[in-house]
């Protein structure tokens, strides 16, 4: 019997997955109720966004009314410099489940707009919100508790290469050796290769029975993290690995605002570098930086990836409502 197409109208996930979708997320919520994390909304639209060299961002053009000019406003890639701003106001422990956009590749595991999961606790260190985060995808994802090694441990392991130690030449040799010359054979960026072998070479190793923590990255990679003051070649991050799905990004929190400048301004150096326009700093997030962040750790986790999990799906479109293609 011939089968009808599927009219273009109709959601991409079933109604079925989309209750299923709704039951995890009201787990979600419930795992933070029980642990007295209470929920905050954040704003979509900000008059800054982040600087990070790999990350283009989505922006409009605001008609103003209290404004001769227009305003550039840009969608949100993650609410982390709002909720930072609540916990310098006194929050205490928040979460939020929120939508984000990264103007980015779409795919099987990839939709430019996308729910986000976010939370801080303060008095964390970036290894106690890695055993909550455990806590959590056992609860949802019905998952072994998970493996944790370092990003050294893992070059050294699937590559026989330091990270920390070795030199762009021999990072690019490497590269090379491959199969990667068309990238690395030009490129002067240390973290570029370092990225290119970790997620086509290590990535693929890791995480396939259970869940896989990669932690202690480079400390050019520190993003929003602190500096380790055990080995200043590394910063207090993590991410976590599932079934060749990156699920989560986390940090033991850097509170220094001056460093946190400087870092935005390399990065914005690094844009103007590669062509590319710079962004306007969020000095709102500075100021509150400056006035005091309190001791904390957080992490972001892909709430769709984590549902493609839980339900045992394999393209991200069969557990969002609409995709990008048929919103």
């Amino acid at each position: 019997m011939k089968h009808e197409p599927r009219p273009s109208w109709q959601p991409t996930a079933d109604v079925a997955t989309l209750k299923q979708r709704a039951a995890i997320i009201t787990n979600i919520r419930q795992f933070f109720a029980e642990r007295d994390v209470w929920e905050v909304e954040t704003p979509s639209l900000s008059n800054a966004t982040v600087s990070d060299f790999h990350m283009r961002v989505f922006d409009t053009q605001f008609a103003d009314p209290m404004s001769p000019q227009q305003r550039t406003l840009y969608l949100q890639t993650s609410p982390e410099y709002a909720m930072k701003r609540l916990l310098c106001a006194g929050s205490g422990a928040i979460f939020q489940i929120a939508k984000a956009f990264r103007n980015e590749e779409a795919g099987k595991h990839h939709n430019p707009e996308f729910t986000m999961l976010e939370w801080y606790r303060p008095g964390f260190d970036h290894n106690q919100l890695m055993d909550e985060l455990d806590e959590l995808m056992q609860s949802v994802v019905d998952c072994l508790p998970a493996q944790r090694m370092s990003y050294q441990d893992a070059f050294i392991q699937y590559l026989d290469i330091d990270p920390l130690s070795a030199s762009l030449a021999v990072l690019k040799a490497k590269g090379c050796e491959l199969g990667y010359e068309h990238i690395c054979r030009d490129e002067q960026d240390k973290d570029t290769i370092l990225q290119l072998l970790f997620s086509h070479e290590v990535e693929p190793n890791i995480a396939n029975r259970c869940p896989c923590f990669i932690f202690d990255f480079p400390a050019s990679q520190a993003a929003l993290a602190r500096i380790s003051l055990q080995d200043e070649r590394v910063a207090e991050r993590f991410e976590l690995y599932y079934e060749g799905l990156e699920l989560a990004n986390g940090f033991h929190e850097l509170a220094n605002a001056p460093e946190q400048r400087q870092r935005f301004e390399r990065d914005n150096e690094q844009r103007k570098s590669a062509g590319l326009s710079t962004v306007p700093i969020d000095e709102f997030f500075l100021d509150a930086l400056d006035a005091g962040l309190p001791d904390c750790s957080g992490v972001a986790v892909g709430v769709d990836r984590l549902v493609m999990l839980a339900l045992g799906k394999s393209d991200i479109q069969h557990v969002l409502a609409f995709n990008y293609q048929n919103a």
